[in-house]
Formats: structure tokens, C-alpha cells, sequence
């Protein structure tokens, strides 16, 4: 294999990895990913770094005798690739690190969210189910009482039947999210520096594209006549020096090519920026549809507060049922209008840190 070949095999083997890290240690896989690279751009290193042996036998064209050669070959473009391959293992590193960490936080600051709110939704239920046993406790010591009727009461146990399964389904609803561990730096920050590592990684590979624009290679070594045989090996030395008259205009558009790229990535279906902008429309039109539902909820709300009022001072037993009925709906849409309040607030809490 040539050494242009080597070098090309190695940035082929670094790619950049659009990911969206589900295991449980992120940190692990990263660890695990940027000692693969170390390794790989090391082993590339040592390939460049190291003098390749050389061993020819000739028939030089000019009539002299065959002769048998030996020797020794270094390539100054070569030794300036090993540094840089091992600039762009770190580059491509660092770039994995940002592109998991902000690709983790976009899949799941959504389904993190949800999460917190049920768990606020559970809090509201158990609260709600405190105040509808209070209220079924005092029907119950009426219907003993016979003030009130048993129909009474076993609408408030329809009512506790519905809060709990209500609880039920919001505990399996939590039982089926799967959050890991999200980074606490805001999204836009994150996003501006993966930006920034996708740049710098394609100006490390440049940097070594740019290397084959030049080379100084430094031979020596022993030749020996063989036909006739000379008195001795006779010691041999050679400087050779090239450049690739296009070199400028290579140069100018590998700059060009790093602009584009990083151009590129801000508009990529599928890359974090448009993922940013995405998560942002989506939490901006899940703020706007909790908004809906509170004032729809509000509203009822009101209805049952100005009905609750018209039966404050009757003690009628008709009337003690439909003072029930609108306590106890008042209880469920207190459950609702409260998980729609909290979910909006975080919402927009969101909102605030991350854009």
C-alpha cells in the first residue's frame, strides 16, 4: 500500500457519526470511541513516521553495468502527516463528544419533560383523591344520618373509581419512558459547539489534504556493481524535491470547502441545527395547545364555581347531591387545569434556557 493510500484508508475510517445515543452511559461510549481513534491514527503515525526500506536491481539505461541498490527512504511530507493525522483523531473526538451529547439532549428533552409532568400529574391526583374521600367521608356519615340518599354516595365512589384509574394509567405512562441522563448546559450552546467541531475537524482533514501539494525526500544507501563486480558497495545519497503547481488554487479550495461545509451543516435535514429549530417549533406549538386546553378548562371551571354558588346555602337533599356532583367536578378539573399549568411552565421554562 502507498503511503498516499494509507493516509486516505485512515480519514475513511474517521467518520463523522450523526448518532442518537440511547445507552445508558454516554460517556462510556465516547471513551470507547476516541480510544479506537487514538489507535488507529497512532498506528497511521508510526506507518509515516518510519523510513521505508528500499532494495532495487538495475540496468541503468545509460550502458553502465547492472547494479544493486539499498538503502533508505524519508519523506519530510510525511513526517509533517504524522502530526497532523493525530490532530485530526483528536478533532474527530471531540466532534463525536458534542454530536452525541447534543443529539441525546434533541431525542430527549421532549419525552424528559413529559416525564416531570406526570410525575407533577401524580401529585395533583393524590391530592385530588384526599379531598373527594373528605367529601365522600361526610355523605356517608349523612346517608347514616339518612339525610342523604346511597346514589349520592356511589357517585363519588365513580368519581374516586376514575381517579384512580387516572393514577394507574399516569404511573404506566412513566413506566414506559426511558430518560437518561441529559446534560444541564443549554441547547443553543451545545449546538454552537458542535457547529464549531464540525469546522475544525474539516479544517484538520484540509490540512492534511493540503500535504500532498509538496514533499522532500531523503534517500541513502549502498549500490553495488554486480556485472562486472566492483571492488565494494559504494555509499549513494539523494535529495528529491516536488510541488504540485496547482498547490495555491488546491489550498484556496479546500478554504472554500470548510466554509461550505460548516454552510452545509446548518441547513442538513437531520443535523442539530435544524433539530434545535425543530424541538423549538414543537414546544412552541405544544405551549400554544396547553394553552388551549387551560382556557377551555377555565371556562368550566367558571361554570361550576357560579353553580356552586347558587347551592352555597341550601340544605335541601337535591340540593346537597348537586353540591356534591359540582365539588367532586370541581376536584377532577382542578386535576386538569393544574397538568396544564405546570406542563406550560416548564414548557416555556424550556423555551427560556435553551433558545
Amino acid at each position: 500500500m502507498s503511503r498516499h493510500n494509507s493516509y486516505v484508508a485512515l480519514v475513511l475510517l474517521l467518520p463523522i457519526l450523526s448518532v442518537c445515543a440511547t445507552a445508558q452511559s454516554v460517556q462510556t461510549d465516547q471513551q470507547a470511541y476516541c480510544a479506537y481513534l487514538t489507535e488507529q491514527a497512532k498506528a497511521q503515525t508510526d506507518f509515516l513516521r518510519t523510513p521505508t526500506a528500499l532494495g532495487s536491481f538495475t540496468q541503468p539505461d545509460t550502458g553502465l553495468p547492472q547494479q544493486l541498490v539499498a538503502g533508505a527512504q524519508l519523506s519530510l511530507s510525511n513526517l509533517k502527516k504524522a502530526g497532523i493525522t493525530l490532530d485530526v483523531a483528536r478533532k474527530n473526538c471531540e466532534l463525536y463528544k458534542t454530536s452525541t451529547s447534543v443529539m441525546q439532549l434533541l431525542q430527549f428533552a421532549l419525552p424528559s419533560m413529559e416525564k416531570d409532568a406526570l410525575h407533577h400529574r401524580l401529585d395533583l391526583i393524590s391530592q385530588a383523591t384526599k379531598s373527594l374521600d373528605e367529601i365522600g367521608d361526610q355523605t356517608a356519615r349523612m346517608v347514616e344520618a339518612q339525610n342523604m340518599t346511597r346514589p349520592m354516595l356511589w357517585e363519588l365512589k365513580t368519581n374516586r373509581i376514575k381517579l384512580d384509574a387516572d393514577r394507574a394509567d399516569t404511573q404506566s405512562k412513566i413506566a414506559a419512558l426511558y430518560i437518561p441522563p441529559l446534560t444541564s448546559q443549554p441547547l443553543k450552546q451545545q449546538v454552537a459547539a458542535k457547529q464549531a467541531a464540525d469546522v475544525e475537524d474539516q479544517k484538520s482533514l484540509a490540512n492534511l489534504t493540503r500535504q500532498n501539494n509538496w514533499d522532500v525526500a531523503l534517500t541513502v544507501g549502498t549500490h553495488q556493481q554486480v556485472n562486472p563486480v566492483s571492488q565494494g558497495p559504494q555509499p549513494y545519497g539523494e535529495v528529491t524535491v516536488s510541488y504540485n503547481l496547482a498547490g495555491r488554487a488546491i489550498d484556496k479550495h479546500l478554504d472554500r470547502s470548510v466554509t461550505a461545509y460548516g454552510d452545509w451543516k446548518k441547513v442538513q435535514e437531520g443535523d442539530v441545527e435544524r433539530g434545535m429549530q425543530e424541538l423549538r417549533q414543537q414546544v412552541t406549538e405544544q405551549i400554544r395547545a396547553q394553552q388551549d386546553r387551560l382556557k377551555s378548562l377555565q371556562q368550566e371551571s367558571s361554570e361550576v364555581d357560579k353553580n356552586l354558588k347558587l347551592v352555597a346555602g341550601a340544605d335541601t337533599s337535591a340540593a346537597l347531591d348537586f353540591r356534591n356532583q359540582l365539588t367532586s367536578t370541581q376536584i377532577l378539573l382542578g386535576v386538569e387545569s393544574g397538568d396544564a399549568t405546570y406542563r406550560i411552565e416548564q414548557l416555556q421554562k424550556f423555551i427560556n434556557a435553551n433558545f
